[in-house]
């Protein structure tokens, strides 16, 4: 049985589960947008294996049935209303039931996409950085600081052609520095930034499921094709195919970093150089197999359905 961890208002979630349904493989969804409320989750530990079961009002998994789990967990705001709790309290105790969820199925004994622990690169662009290049795969000039001099110089040195984005883990829009950037520079000094060269060429995003590779072709005129729309652009999107070495890295980063899915974000220069700038260990993968009919999805429950050993 498959248990799938994720809140049903979430996109990818929502089509996992229907692609499951689709294929005829039996799940459990436990909704993340509503747990801990409907759900009991116990569990022990019985000769160093978690042992236990996960109750919904309609059906009971135990711990031992689960060939393999999808999870995505979520923050107080993808989660339902507890109008019974303050605010504080509420977050409080949806953050504590995930914290308990996460404990268990970062030691289940199944296939889990993706564990927490090697999930917590996303948190530090410049730590994944240092994995990106030991993959093999080539980064941009990068400069992370909160000097504003270092900052200034790093946009002179590279003809103004510069990107910058947030360090962290939190969505954010990238955008290309403008001459009046520079006059909110003094404003470093309250939290670093993370600046790089802006590389022209298309935008490629590569989903990997375990050895599989499902790669992706953007052309736009944005900087962040994600937000075209609002920066008055499109975003046109097809299949493409990599270049066996690139590929290779692509497989290697997914596997040195411990995850089983990863969306890595890659750019093919018009000299046909190939830089990575980050990877996603949680990623949006619907909107890509939305646009393109990539079977990302499909390939996903494949792997839950074998439940391989991870």
């Amino acid at each position: 049985m498959i248990l799938v961890c994720g809140g049903l208002a979430d996109v990818v979630t929502e089509l996992v589960c229907a692609r499951l349904e689709a294929l005829g493989y039996p799940y459990r969804l436990l909704d993340l947008g509503l747990f801990p409320e409907g759900y009991r989750v116990a569990w022990r530990w019985t000769r160093g294996v978690p042992g236990g079961w996960v109750r919904a009002p309609d059906w009971k998994l135990h711990l031992s049935e689960v060939s393999g789990v999808f999870v995505r967990y979520l923050g107080s705001d993808g989660h339902a209303p507890l109008p019974e709790l303050s605010p504080a309290m509420a977050e409080a105790v949806i953050a504590e039931s995930q914290a308990g969820l996460m404990a268990l199925l970062e030691h289940l004994p199944v296939l889990v996409v993706n564990r927490a622990a090697p999930s917590v690169s996303n948190h530090s662009k410049p730590y994944q950085a240092l994995l990106v290049r030991e993959s093999g795969l080539k980064t941009p000039p990068t400069l992370v600081t909160s000097d504003p001099e270092a900052a200034l110089e790093f946009y002179q040195h590279n003809g103004g052609e510069v990107i910058f984005k947030s360090l962290s883990g939190v969505r954010s829009v990238v955008r290309k520095m403008n001459p009046s950037d520079l006059e909110r520079l003094h404003l470093l000094r309250h939290g670093a930034a993370q600046f790089q060269r802006y590389l022209p060429g298309d935008n490629v995003r590569v989903h990997t499921v375990a050895d599989e590779i499902f790669a992706t072709r953007v052309r736009s005129e944005a900087v962040d094709y994600r937000y075209a729309r609002r920066q008055g652009h499109t975003a046109e999107m097809e299949p493409t195919d990599l270049p066996d070495s690139v590929a290779e890295a692509c497989l290697r980063l997914t596997r040195s970093s411990g995850l089983v899915l990863a969306g890595i974000d890659l750019k093919q220069t018009p000299q046909d150089e190939w830089y990575c700038f980050e990877f996603n260990p949680c990623p949006g993968f619907a909107y890509y197999e939305q646009h393109t009919g990539q079977p990302i999805s499909a390939a996903l429950a494949e792997l839950l359905k074998a439940g391989i050993q991870a």
